[in-house]
């Protein structure tokens, strides 16, 4: 991988937003990519913003995203999308609730895990690389439910992954 991918993840706090991005690093790191993160959760304790910065390739030099250069923003809360979608390069690619449409999730507290999974549809990670994110992330008593919410989440990323391919010329 020549060039670097730069993924948002934005939400409230208690959405999971930093577990996702951290999720999210941890396959990079085991897809064998250089990945770097940050994060921005000054008031998330009381519902405030949280935003997080996930880079990756053969070589990522900063952990920033810079404005409008995304190239996926995962936005788990749906009032967020607005504030963020700045951040979204022209050809990037907006990941939100609706994408899921009228699948409900049996635990809606997976709901961070099921927008990794829309993503996933995009990147190069093999089944084995999110596997051994899930490993070393989530608690084993929650993996079967999170594991049930990616999968999901990568049929929801195959429909409009489809659905983009057909209108973009």
């Amino acid at each position: 991988m020549e060039t670097v991918t730069n993924i948002v993840i934005a939400g409230l706090g208690g959405q999971g937003v930093i577990k996702a991005s951290d999720i999210l690093a941890q396959a990079a790191l085991a897809a064998g990519l250089d990945v770097k993160k940050s994060e921005i959760h000054g008031m998330s304790q009381r519902g405030g913003s949280v935003n997080s910065d996930v880079r990756f390739g053969a070589r990522v030099l900063s952990p920033m995203v810079p404005t409008g250069e995304a190239d996926f923003l995962v936005v788990v809360a749906p009032d967020q999308v607005e504030n963020n979608r700045p951040l979204l390069c022209p050809t990037g690619v907006l990941i939100e609730p609706r994408l899921l449409g009228e699948t409900s999730l049996a635990n809606p507290r997976t709901l961070n895990v099921a927008l990794l999974g829309v993503l996933s549809v995009w990147l190069p990670f093999p089944p084995e690389a999110w596997r051994a994110a899930f490993d070393a992330q989530l608690a084993p008593k929650i993996r079967v439910a999170n594991e049930a919410a990616f999968a999901v989440g990568i049929a929801a990323g195959a429909r409009e992954k489809l659905r983009l391919q057909s209108v973009t010329p």
